[in-house]
């Protein structure tokens, strides 16, 4: 009996021990987990305090001067890399997202309801002697502002004002169905036409501070063929990997002094037919051919025909492209055009142009014109020019050009210097 009172003595002893030990266990697993927890929040703490970091960095910084001015408009012709120079003058840009904001919303959400808006500087300079268009001593000679946003998923809208010494005019206005039944684009509004090469730029896209003689002579200078009208295009098939675009358009019939409507019913048209083409893969050519038809501003029953024919090539090595690259252009204008007393004038012209860049931020072109003139095609005008170029950054331009010019009356010896600036969200122009 006394050995039976003993083990249960025992068996009450080990009872009572195991739970202590099952405490102490207890107890230390818990003290572990919240070390756990202390070192979790203390890393949280530090990456709070890096975010914060970034955010103050970038909000100081601003922009990315490397980053592209604008995302490009719809493309009207085969995507390549940018032709000749960075920014939003001539090439066009990369496309990129909106950059993030912290706090899980994203930069374009504050701008859903408003348009991509630029703004473009051009000033420019003379010195020398006079000629028959001559320019200042110096002069804001255009300043562009841009609307351009998607209006919904089957139309864009595109508007230019550009502010000049002379006033404010709308270069260009117009709504744009890219996916219409057919294969079909459609743009109705005020546009500059598809003729040409020279004549779709707009005076900050050019490689020159002027435009050639040519284009002056005969197609209407810096307005060109510009009008209020409706535009299809359609890309045609074509064998061996060309590109082929075919455009037709209709305009009011008015356009500087090309084409003078004296009624509603004289209207102009353009045609535009252009094929492109990769040579290998560092080079490519552009061939154009166009055509034009409206009435003479000189007296209601004439009419005014034009052809064109241009031709672009450009080399730009896939492995040095910022560094070395080169674009040569040709364009051909021939005038048509009836004269009082049954006269038919044919007056003609051309240039020719090279561009070469030679360091990142430095190009050398060079251009020679001839042209008749649309008022007297016995006359002609020659000239010839060499520009030097160079780009301090993306969004800006600095160019002189050593001009010299024989006009039938006169010859004339300029220097032109130019200074060009951009700011916003300028969408791409046609390659």
């Amino acid at each position: 009996m006394r050995y039976v009172w003993a083990a249960m003595a025992a068996s009450g002893l080990f009872a009572l021990g195991s739970p202590a030990q099952d405490t102490a266990e207890l107890l230390n697993r818990m003290k572990a987990m919240e070390d756990k927890i202390k070192a979790l929040e203390a890393e949280v703490q530090e990456l709070k305090g890096q975010q914060s970091a970034l955010t103050a960095a970038v909000t100081a910084a601003g922009p990315s001067p490397q980053q592209p001015a604008a995302a490009p408009a719809q493309p009207q012709a085969p995507t390549a890399a940018p032709p000749s120079a960075p920014g939003g003058f001539a090439a066009p840009e990369t496309p990129t997202g909106p950059l993030p904001v912290y706090g899980g919303a994203s930069a374009a959400a504050s701008k859903v309801f408003n348009p991509d808006i630029s703004a473009i500087g051009d000033f420019l300079g003379g010195v020398g002697n006079g000629t028959p268009r001559s320019t200042p001593a110096l002069e804001m000679h255009e300043s562009e502002v841009g609307f351009q946003a998607i209006i919904d998923p089957y139309a864009r809208a595109d508007f230019f004002l550009s502010f000049g010494e002379e006033g404010v005019t709308l270069e260009e206005g117009y709504l744009t169905f890219p996916a219409l039944p057919g294969g079909f684009q459609m743009k109705v509004g005020k546009m500059r036409a598809a003729f040409g090469r020279v004549n779709t730029l707009h005076n900050h896209v050019l490689p020159w501070t002027d435009r050639p003689l040519v284009t002056q002579n005969l197609v209407g200078g810096e307005d060109g063929i510009d009008d209020a009208g409706l535009s299809f295009s359609r890309i045609l098939p074509a064998p061996k990997n060309i590109f082929l675009e075919g455009v037709a358009q209709v305009f009011r019939g008015d356009s500087s002094t090309v084409y003078h409507a004296f009624q509603r019913s004289d209207a102009s048209v353009v045609g535009h037919l252009h094929g492109y083409k990769d040579i290998t893969e560092s080079t490519n050519i552009d061939l154009g051919f166009s055509y034009s038809r409206g009435h003479s501003p000189v007296a209601e029953p004439l009419i005014n025909q034009l052809y064109d024919i241009d031709a672009t090539v450009r080399w730009k090595p896939l492995r040095r492209s910022i560094y070395h690259s080169f674009v040569s252009r040709f364009e051909y204008i021939w005038d048509r055009t009836d004269q009082p007393n049954h006269i038919i004038a044919t007056p003609s012209g051309f240039y020719v142009s090279a561009d070469y860049q030679f360091a990142r931020r430095w190009f050398l072109g060079a251009r020679v014109d001839r042209s008749g003139r649309f008022d007297n095609a016995a006359l002609h005008d020659t000239g010839g020019s060499l520009i030097l170029t160079y780009w301090p950054s993306e969004f800006s331009q600095i160019r002189g050009q050593l001009r010299r010019t024989s006009y039938a009356e006169r010859t004339a010896d300029e220097f032109l210097f130019q200074f060009m600036f951009s700011m916003g969200a300028h969408g791409a122009h046609p390659f």
